[in-house]
């Protein structure tokens, strides 16, 4: 299942929420979400620097990707979602060998 890294920045009204719920219960509902459109969490984590929490989950599909970042977007609680595709080595060997040909502009 592909997996995808989601990066979370809470609003002020996220952080407050998470100042009177904890950490373990937005990551309980951040699992929950996940679930809810066939997907799992792998990892989800805290931090101090430019996002509050990144999360891994393997997701279906693009689609449900779209549907847990359009749930969490919005609510209001979060200032900036940010979704990224994670690719596994193998992929990156299948894309190598795909070989497309480009020409760079003014070349």
């Amino acid at each position: 299942m592909p997996k995808y890294l989601i990066m979370v920045s809470y609003s002020a009204e996220g952080q407050q929420g998470l100042l009177r719920e904890g950490g373990t219960a937005r990551k309980v509902a951040t699992e929950a979400v996940i679930q809810r459109v066939g997907g799992s969490l792998v990892s989800h984590h805290f931090a101090l620097g430019s996002h509050d929490v990144y999360v891994i989950a393997e997701l279906p599909n693009n689609a449900a990707a779209a549907a847990v970042a359009s749930t969490i977007g919005a609510t209001g609680a979060v200032r900036t979602f940010e979704t990224i595709p994670l690719l596994e080595a193998e992929e990156i060997d299948a894309a190598i060998k795909l070989s497309p040909i480009y020409r760079a502009p003014g070349r």
